[in-house]
């Protein structure tokens, strides 16, 4: 089994390839944004995170869909995150 800092994304799964300045990898995004790890996939999954490859090819996401995810989260107000989890439910199913 790979270690987890060193797995990358599909080759089907066509993803930009950043620099090191702009790539967070996942854990990372999960501290900045307090969340957990598993959380991280989800937001990827729903289009809320941005996810990328650093030069070296491994898989994580943008700095600025972090940024723009932590944004939202300060400026969201209960109903807005109450809505966003409703679409995101209906939406995996």
């Amino acid at each position: 089994m790979t270690p987890r800092d060193e797995r990358r994304y599909p080759k089907l799964l066509r993803v930009p390839r950043v620099t090191d300045e702009d790539w967070l990898s996942q854990p990372e995004a999960a501290r900045q944004l307090g969340i957990f790890l598993f959380r991280v996939g989800a937001l990827i999954a729903c289009g809320h995170l941005a996810p990328a490859e650093n030069s070296a090819g491994r898989a994580g996401v943008t700095t600025t869909s972090v940024q723009a995810e932590t944004a939202w989260r300060d400026g969201a107000t209960y109903r807005a995150k109450a809505l966003r989890l409703l679409k995101d439910t209906i939406g995996f199913f």
